[in-house]
């Protein structure tokens, strides 16, 4: 082979070479940077599942409470009759005057707990309402105070006014005969 036809060769090679690492370089850029992206997304995922480890002993608490206390299955139309009693004989328990009781439909949009609403507007002085408002909001009875509104009497400066709408979660006697 003459030195002409190895400079050429030289020269091809050469510029094979280049190309070849010019092209090469960027394929390698973005497989860097789709791997640099895979393992940031890889981390935001092992970071969320080590969150849920941390907070699973919370949740097998909750659920455990949960267990332990579930209510017994009830009737759904005597739920509210039930709840309006303990919440009318409490109120006058505590020295409150009762304005104006209403048992409020049903919520049976849940998918194992129902709810049993209850309305009522009481009178009476500002530590009675409170201890009264503790004995009904019982959690561990499911029973809530879901909904408040206090205001000044207007006859009595030393008297609240006071709505309040209660409500007890319940398991429906019919979930039971399902499962």
């Amino acid at each position: 082979m003459s030195s002409r036809e190895k400079k050429l060769l030289i020269f091809f090679l050469t510029a094979i070479f280049a190309v070849v690492n010019m092209f090469g370089f960027q394929w390698l850029q973005k497989k860097r940077l789709s791997v640099q992206q895979e393992i940031v997304a890889q981390e935001s995922i092992l970071n969320a599942a080590d969150t849920a480890e941390s907070s699973k002993e919370i949740f097998i608490q909750e659920i455990d409470w949960l267990e332990d206390n579930t209510p017994d299955p009830k009737e759904g139309e005597l739920v509210p009759s039930q709840l309006e009693n303990l919440v009318t004989t409490e109120a006058t328990r505590a020295g409150l005057t009762v304005v104006r009781p209403k048992i409020l439909d049903n919520d049976e949009s849940g998918l194992y707990y129902n709810r049993a609403r209850f309305e009522i507007a009481v009178s009476g002085n500002e530590a009675a309402l409170y201890r009264w408002l503790v004995r009904l909001h019982s959690p561990r009875d499911f029973r809530a105070i879901t909904a408040l509104r206090l205001s000044p009497n207007r006859e009595d400066d030393t008297l609240i006014d006071a709505n309040v709408q209660v409500e007890q979660w319940f398991v429906p006697a019919i979930a039971e005969l399902s499962e």
